[in-house]
């Protein structure tokens, strides 16, 4: 041990609290400081500067309440900010409600975990350590929430059988906002519309794709995205290999809202393109993020699991992709001897 208590060849870890209160603040920065590796910092600004504290202090993990300045969720619209700002520090929401929804706009806003108002004090510690590691902090309720959210979302579909769009355009503005985890405020002020008339569109909404939550409008979008990417592969199948203007918009949306298939369907339309060098770098780009993305959603899962269920689950996923391999290889061959069928024609 070091004379301060710290392990050897360990780094201190900087730690912004930003509670709903300061006495909240200041329970929580003494109760961090027992921990001899975390620099704590209480925040004593409004919501307003705590961007602005975290990346000028070079935070390393921001503990902020969902609630903040008397304002329900202030602090997922600061984690937005702070992702915005594509700053280095790694949020923990601390969260005010025990609403599914709260969890899954989280983790949408940029949290690397979630502690909730009932999770054992003397966890956080762990839990900043976990999070400043590049680990995924969250508890089995919670992991129930998101593994649900997803397990129960329908598969929507977004235009009727004569190809007419089901949602007005004004409508799919409001999905998209809530795919942003904007809130019904935000959403709001963002198309300059009364918070009720944002209200009475999700009502709308519902009713037209058949949901009856904002958690399953929420994971709508990745539904809809792996639908657009297997047509996307059917397309280029049968040479049609180009987007069109509105495909490539709606992906370019969806990745930057954080769906990891639209992250990849972005990278693959840039990889097909290169019109030019920077496609190649832009295809690189959102590979990485896509990856980014999936290695953290596998870290959900594997917490939920034993080493034979992985094993298994890794035996299954090896099965598959050997048999699609296979599948590819034979339909290429085909699709070889036709064209060699046809060439001996003409």
């Amino acid at each position: 041990m070091n004379h301060d208590g710290r392990p050897p060849g360990e780094s201190t870890i900087r730690v912004l609290v930003a509670a709903n209160s300061r006495i909240h603040t200041s329970l929580l920065a003494d109760a961090l400081r027992r921990d001899v590796l975390l620099e704590v910092i209480p925040c004593e600004c409004d919501s307003t500067g705590i961007v602005h504290a975290a990346i000028t202090d070079n935070v390393d993990v921001l503990l902020i309440s969902s609630n903040l300045d008397e304002q329900p969720c202030r602090g997922i619209e600061v984690l937005r900010e702070l992702r915005r700002f594509h700053a280095v520090t790694r949020p923990v929401l601390l969260l005010d409600s025990s609403k599914d929804d709260a969890v899954v706009h989280a983790f949408r806003a940029g949290a690397w975990g979630v502690f909730g108002r009932n999770d054992p004090m003397e966890l956080l510690s762990k839990c900043v350590r976990c999070v400043y590691q590049g680990q995924i902090w969250v508890n089995t309720q919670h992991l129930h929430v998101i593994v649900d959210a997803l397990a129960n979302s329908p598969t929507v579909k977004a235009v009727n059988s004569g190809g007419m769009s089901l949602l007005s355009e004004r409508e799919l503005q409001v999905v998209q906002c809530l795919a942003e985890g904007l809130t019904n405020r935000e959403i709001a002020e963002r198309l300059h519309l009364s918070k009720h008339t944002v209200k009475n569109y999700f009502f709308k909404i519902f009713d037209k794709l058949g949901v009856s939550s904002r958690v399953e409008l929420l994971f709508m979008s990745l539904s809809h995205a792996s639908a657009e990417q297997a047509l996307r592969e059917e397309h280029h199948q049968n040479g049609n290999g180009k987007y069109s203007p509105y495909e490539s918009e709606m992906l370019q949306k969806s990745a930057e809202a954080g769906v990891p298939a639209a992250q990849l369907a972005l990278a693959q339309m840039y990889l097909e393109r290169r019109s030019n060098p920077q496609d190649l770098i832009d295809a690189y780009m959102w590979y990485l993020v896509a990856t980014e993305r999936a290695l953290q959603a596998r870290a959900f899962f594997t917490k939920m699991l034993d080493p034979q269920q992985i094993e298994e689950a890794q035996q299954r996923a090896a099965a598959w992709l050997s048999k699609r391999k296979r599948s590819r290889s034979s339909a290429a061959s085909s699709s070889q001897e036709s064209r060699r069928i046809a060439a001996g024609s003409e």
